[in-house]
C-alpha cells in the first residue's frame, strides 16, 4: 500500500484533497458525539451547571449529566422551604458525575434586623452562627476541607449596616472552619445616587478591601438580557457576566424576570420558566462556570 509521501507526490492535489476531507469528517463526527455541555467547554472552555430548590430525584440525574456538569447543592433549606431536599444526596450526584456549587440559604434583611433586636444578638454574630451551621452541615455532606461554600444573599444592591454586618460574619467564620467563604449575589447594576449605581457585587468587594477580610468567591446572578442570553442549554462564556472574576455566573432564573429579560424571552418556556431538555416538570435555574466542580466539592 502507498505511503501518504508517495501518494503526494504521484497525485499531490487529488490525495491532499481527500486527506482533508478525511480529517474534517472525524472532526465533524467527534463534534456530534459531545453532548452539550462537553460541546460548551470545547467551544467556550465552559461548563453548565443547574441550581433549583427541590431535588430533582435520583431517576433524573442520568439525563441531567447530558447536559449539565455540576449542580448546585443546598446546605440547609432552600428559600421558602421548610425542609431540605437535597440532604443526603451527595454520593447520589457523585455517582452521576456532577460537580458542585455549595449554597446556605442566609437570611434577608428585615429578620437580620428583628432577631438581632429580639435577641440582643449583633447581625456579624448572627452570621457566624449560622456560619457554623453551614459548615456542620457541608461535614456531615462530606464535603472536603477547602471546598467554597457560598451563601445565599437574595437582595441586591449595596448592602445595608445589618446585612453587611451579617455577611461578613457568615464569611469569617467560614474563613476560619477549613472551608472558603464565598457568596450569591446580585450582578445586577442598580441606582446608587445622582448618576451612580451599584452592583452588590462591587459593594461586597469594597467592604472586603477596606477591612483587610478574607477574600469572598462570588457566584453572580444576572439574568438581565444582554449580557444573559436567557434560558439556553449552550451557555455565555463564564467572563461575560459583566462582573470580573467570578467563580460562576447563574444566566438564567426560573421563573424569568420579565422586566430585564424581554429581548430573550422566547427562549423561556411560555410560563416564563427554564425546564431540562427531557424531563418537562424540572424547573431550574441556569449557571456557568470555567470548572466542573465550582465549589471544589468532589
Amino acid at each position: 500500500m502507498c505511503n501518504l509521501y508517495e501518494e503526494l507526490t504521484l497525485h499531490p492535489f487529488a490525495t491532499m484533497r481527500s486527506y482533508l476531507i478525511s480529517t474534517l469528517t472525524v472532526m465533524l463526527s467527534l463534534t456530534l458525539a459531545l453532548t452539550p455541555a462537553q460541546t460548551a467547554h470545547a467551544q467556550q472552555s465552559a461548563y453548565a451547571g443547574f441550581d433549583k430548590n427541590q431535588y430533582p430525584g435520583d431517576a433524573a440525574l442520568p439525563t441531567l449529566h447530558r447536559y449539565f456538569a455540576f449542580a448546585g447543592y443546598w446546605l440547609n433549606n432552600p428559600p421558602g422551604a421548610t425542609h431540605n431536599t437535597w440532604q443526603g444526596k451527595r454520593d447520589a450526584l457523585l455517582h452521576n458525575g456532577f460537580g458542585f456549587l455549595v449554597l446556605a440559604n442566609g437570611r434577608l434583611d428585615a429578620e437580620i434586623t428583628h432577631t438581632s433586636r429580639s435577641t440582643a444578638t449583633t447581625p456579624a454574630a448572627l452570621g457566624a452562627k449560622d456560619a457554623a451551621a453551614a459548615v456542620a452541615a457541608a461535614q456531615r455532606e462530606h464535603f472536603p476541607t477547602g471546598a467554597i461554600l457560598f451563601l445565599d444573599q437574595e437582595e441586591g444592591g449595596r448592602l445595608t449596616s445589618s446585612q453587611s454586618g451579617y455577611l461578613f460574619g457568615w464569611t469569617e467564620a467560614v474563613a476560619h472552619s477549613g472551608y472558603l467563604p464565598g457568596a450569591y449575589v446580585s450582578g445586577q447594576p442598580v441606582p446608587d445616587g445622582p448618576g451612580k449605581t451599584i452592583t452588590t457585587v462591587q459593594d461586597i468587594r469594597d467592604h472586603v478591601a477596606a477591612q483587610h477580610l478574607h477574600p469572598v468567591a462570588i457566584w453572580v446572578y444576572q439574568d438581565a438580557c444582554p449580557p444573559a442570553s436567557g434560558c439556553t442549554m449552550q451557555p455565555p462564556p463564564p467572563n461575560a457576566s459583566g462582573t470580573p472574576d467570578v467563580t460562576a455566573w447563574q444566566y438564567a432564573q426560573s421563573p424569568r424576570r420579565r422586566d430585564i429579560t424581554a429581548s430573550c424571552s422566547k427562549t423561556y418556556a411560555p410560563n416564563g420558566n427554564c425546564y431540562a431538555p427531557g424531563l418537562p416538570g424540572q424547573i431550574l435555574d441556569l449557571n456557568v462556570a470555567a470548572s466542573s466542580d465550582p465549589s471544589h466539592g468532589r
